[in-house]
């Protein structure tokens, strides 16, 4: 799987699966890795359509980046877009674009903040 994802694991040695669903036809990924910029831990979601998991062809791979109080899910949970991925047999990465306890000042005073 991380030929798929284009990791190479010297590159990520912090990186762990956390789920692996079925879906569409396609494969839902959960991941989370320890930032070296943050310091602090990120997830990102990943779907590969069915041709990439049969290994059958190579994909086009679209990057979706939330703003600053969202997680790694709305785009794929909110948007039903694996359902889109799976039908134009695009991969979709989705990261947690908000670092989650990192010492920012306020960042636990507020929902919408951090």
């Amino acid at each position: 799987m991380f030929r798929v994802l284009g990791i190479q694991r010297r590159w990520c040695s912090t990186l762990q699966m956390l789920s692996s669903v079925n879906m569409h036809g396609g494969k839902a990924l959960k991941y989370k890795h320890k930032s070296k910029t943050t310091g602090t831990d990120m997830n990102f979601t990943v779907y590969l359509p069915s041709t990439v998991v049969k290994g059958g062809s190579n994909a086009g791979v679209l990057y979706y980046l939330s703003g600053l109080t969202c997680t790694e899910d709305n785009f794929t949970t909110k948007a039903g877009a694996q359902v889109h991925a799976e039908k134009h047999g695009v991969i979709l990465v989705a990261p947690d674009t908000s670092p989650r306890g990192a010492g920012v000042p306020g960042e636990d005073d507020s929902w919408d903040f951090g």
